[in-house]
């Protein structure tokens, strides 16, 4: 599991000319030049010559910076050694740095903000009740730095939306400044049950963008209880339906748990009447995190256990023409005929295998675990392939 943040060796080696985070593109390029130093930060690995003019130097353990001025000079633990060209780095007055975007991995997302109308019994990032709209500004300038050739980024939160039309203007600025970027957003989608807002978000009319909104029952109380939000259904459904009638690629994403898998046929059943017209159902195993973890007791369930509602969820929505995706489970927990729409899917930062999983010949097809589920638990009925 790579270490997204952390702190530096010393406080005294930040930027220490603001009170905001400064953000930073990375550069291991010794010869760029020199127009173009002033606008990154230079990536040292080992006693090389350190080139002049560039904004920020970071220096990994090994590395010399000699003729570079102490107060330009941020060095760095082991733990960031993943670090690499074209990397965004955020580093705060505090001493904390973090990565907002990796060049080397296709899984980035850029949290938006911890504010959420949601307090979804399993969510992984717990909603805060603070002004965090500095991550939005942030994200505007992080967008700016990140290369123009990435191929796909996405934008999480809490609730992006809450930002109004400050989150639309987001949306027309990647457009802008990435415009062969794909974008997938996650969003709990009842912003979208009032059609202005719907509108608003479609004349944006970005050309690969889709929206991934969850919905975890048939049941509205049932969904309602799970993201603790009493009209949370309607307006969630409202919010879809507004979304597809501009014309806009909507996934529906149902987190699998004791609260939900018995339910899944009926889900299936219900999508497919309702919400044909949706562009893809993603069926997902629980991250144990966040809230997952308090309230472990109330969700925890083994994947073996529903494997078969999830079988006969999977096969209601593609005899329906939907297209479906089972994420986040190992692939020895899945019946067989989930394998053509399984998808290797846990972020690469966050994904281990169990120690039962070494001899397993289809290692390199399973998705394997959240690193989360190998510290706090995970099912005993591993099966490896042979």
């Amino acid at each position: 599991m790579l270490t997204l943040s952390g702190r530096v060796i010393r406080k005294s080696e930040v930027a220490s000319d603001t009170k905001e985070p400064g953000l930073y593109s990375l550069s291991t390029n010794a010869t760029l030049p020199s127009p173009l130093r002033d606008m990154k930060a230079f990536l040292a690995r080992d006693s090389s010559t350190a080139p002049s003019g560039f904004k920020r130097y970071f220096a990994l353990p090994g590395a010399s910076l000699e003729g570079i001025p102490p107060e330009k000079i941020t060095r760095l633990g082991p733990e960031f050694d993943y670090f690499g060209d074209g990397d965004v780095v955020s580093l705060s007055p505090d001493g904390r740095i973090r990565s907002i975007f990796r060049a080397n991995s296709s899984h980035n997302s850029i949290l938006l903000t911890e504010q959420c109308n949601h307090y979804c019994l399993m969510c992984s990032q717990p909603p805060k009740r603070v002004d965090d709209s500095w991550l939005l500004n942030e994200a505007f300038e992080a967008i700016k730095m990140i290369p123009r050739e990435t191929a796909e980024i996405g934008f999480t939160g809490g609730e992006p939306t809450i930002y109004g039309g400050g989150f639309i203007k987001l949306l027309q600025h990647i457009k802008n400044w990435l415009p062969k970027t794909s974008v997938h957003v996650l969003s709990n989608g009842r912003a979208f049950a009032d059609e202005k807002y719907a509108k608003a978000y479609a004349q944006v009319e970005h050309p690969d963008l889709m929206i991934g909104i969850p919905i975890y029952s048939a049941d509205a109380s049932l969904h309602d209880y799970v993201v603790q939000s009493k009209g949370a259904f309607d307006e969630t459904v409202r919010g879809v339906i507004n979304l597809k009638r501009y014309k806009q690629r909507v996934e529906i994403r149902v987190v699998i748990h004791k609260q939900t898998c018995d339910g899944l046929p009926e889900l299936a059943s219900f999508i497919a009447r309702n919400l044909l017209f949706v562009d893809q159902v993603a069926l997902m195993g629980l991250e144990n995190i966040g809230f997952a973890r308090a309230n472990i007791d109330t969700l925890w369930v083994d994947p073996v256990e529903y494997k078969d509602q999830l079988s006969e969820a999977v096969q209601i929505l593609t005899s329906y023409g939907i297209r479906a995706a089972v994420y986040n489970h190992p692939l020895c927990l899945v019946n067989a005929d989930v394998f053509p729409v399984y998808v290797k899917s846990i972020s690469d930062w966050k994904n281990e295998f169990a120690k039962e999983c070494e001899p397993c010949r289809r290692k390199s097809e399973c998705g394997g675990f959240f690193s989360s589920g190998i510290r706090n638990g995970y099912s005993q009925s591993l099966t490896p392939f042979l």
